[in-house]
């Protein structure tokens, strides 16, 4: 067995698209980035590389590269999967948090889960996110960015 963690934030600005889990949640702001910036598929995707000793998303996916211009994370996240397979990895489970102060996110967790599952050719069983505030502290609390947290167990 191995275990990864990844971890990623990204800055909210107007006139994005708002994107996690490969689900669009209406809010007035979204994540700035050079993909879709979905951060909690970016964390997910670093603590799978990361527990396989395969890099990182910076590695496979750089963000100087006009390709993933806008791309969906989810469509990198696939790709992520097809590594693991090819290195002989299963996915044990995926246990995944959404730091930020608005919007409620439990209305979307379950698409979100099925959306990660689905590109991972897993069962929803083995994956799991869940949202939390930081009761208005810090930059996530003041609702200038979402930061999200990852881990993830694979077996050989």
């Amino acid at each position: 067995m191995r275990i990864g963690m990844g971890y990623d934030v990204h800055k909210l600005v107007e006139d994005r698209k708002l994107i996690l889990g490969g689900v669009e949640i209406p809010y007035e702001k979204g994540l700035l980035g050079h993909s879709d910036a979905d951060v909690v598929v970016h964390a997910i995707m670093d603590a799978l590389l990361g527990a396989a000793a395969l890099g990182d998303i910076g590695k496979h996916f750089p963000d100087t590269d006009p390709k993933y211009k806008d791309i969906s994370s989810i469509e990198l996240l696939k790709y992520v999967g097809k590594l693991l397979d090819e290195n002989n990895y299963r996915i044990g489970n995926i246990d995944a948090t959404i730091i930020c102060q608005r919007p409620k996110l439990a209305p979307y967790r379950e698409q979100m889960i099925k959306n990660v599952a689905k590109a991972l050719n897993t069962d929803t069983s083995k994956v799991c996110i869940k949202a939390t505030t930081e009761e208005g502290l810090g930059f996530t609390g003041e609702g200038l960015g979402i930061s999200s947290q990852a881990i993830a167990l694979l077996e050989n």
